[in-house]
């Protein structure tokens, strides 16, 4: 019985020797926190086709359609369709386009076809808050959601994407049941802060591309969900210009990969009115440590709102 004990404690000894150094090597990640506003624009992947129009003797586009092919001609760009109309000289032309994953080509009459500039597209815009900046990597993320084309009501599929700083120029204050909005404007557009890379459910990534200086806080220590607690908060965010200031929340509710918030600053709230379209990626920090982005609004009571955790979104961020 005492052999066997002692070959117990020898394992027990290694197993403790061999976890030691992994315990030690262990790192904290840390990010930059940011709270920029951000103008965003994507190169569609085509051009898209925004509303039904007719465009000859029962032709029809429809809401979704992207124009591949103008007779037989490679057609990418809204400019390149413009122009390959202008040149055309037939009564009709032959379209091909991609509708529902499947190609399909119409006889067009070239009068009507010359009206349906304004019910295409091929480049969506938007504005959000950057959420955090990788000085490691050079990475980013922001959002904490995905980007949904307004008039497509879909995920824009993307040849390319950036991002660029913006400034508040006007805000529309949320009220409940009515939403309220950022009016903004890129600030340079000639240089941009990143390529946007991804666009999924739990935001917008890629490579960082400017060297942005003006930062609110040095890195963060991520922190884990399981350390989040009902209380007090902050955010980083920007409501006028392109200031990022910080502002006072409560933590109300966590679930496993969100948590519930509550905005308590006078001054946001007189300001804003609650919780902005537009706001969404706004880092939320507890305690000196970054927590995550909010992502969404409840839309009846826009003083309250819903949180993604950094640890999530940075692990969906590849």
């Amino acid at each position: 019985m005492g052999w066997n004990k002692s070959i117990k404690t020898f394992l027990a000894t290694l197993l403790m020797l061999y976890m030691l150094p992994v315990i030690a090597n262990a790192e904290e990640e840390f990010l930059i926190p940011m709270g920029d506003s951000i103008g965003i624009e994507m190169d569609l992947s085509g051009i898209y086709v925004t509303s039904d129009i007719l465009i000859g003797q029962e032709q029809w586009l429809k809401k979704g359609d992207i124009i591949q092919e103008l007779n037989g001609e490679e057609i990418k760009q809204l400019v390149h369709f413009e122009r390959s109309v202008q040149k055309h000289d037939a009564a009709t032309m032959k379209i091909s386009i991609m509708r529902n994953g499947e190609k399909q080509t119409l006889q067009a009459d070239l009068q009507l076809i010359k009206r349906v500039t304004p019910f295409l597209k091929d480049r969506t815009e938007g504005t959000g808050t950057l959420t955090y900046v990788d000085p490691k990597t050079d990475t980013y993320g922001a959002l904490g959601h995905q980007i949904i084309d307004s008039t497509l009501e879909s995920p824009p599929s993307f040849e390319k994407g950036a991002i660029y700083l913006s400034e508040i120029n006007q805000i529309k204050k949320s009220s409940p049941g009515s939403p309220g909005y950022k009016i903004s404007s890129i600030v340079d557009p000639n240089n941009l802060l990143g390529n946007i890379r991804i666009n999924n459910v739990y935001g917008i990534f890629g490579s960082w591309k400017n060297a942005y200086s003006k930062v609110l806080e040095e890195p963060l220590e991520i922190m884990q969900p399981l350390d989040l607690t009902v209380g007090p908060a902050e955010i980083y965010t920007t409501v006028q210009g392109s200031t990022v200031e910080k502002f006072t929340i409560q933590i109300t509710k966590i679930e496993e990969e969100q948590f519930q918030i509550l905005m308590t600053d006078q001054k946001l709230l007189k300001k804003t009115g609650g919780i902005l379209q537009g706001m969404s990626g706004s880092p939320v920090i507890q305690n000196g440590k970054f927590v995550g982005a909010i992502t969404h609004m409840f839309v009846d009571e826009p003083e309250k709102g819903a949180g993604l955790f950094l640890k999530t979104m940075r692990t969906n961020e590849k």
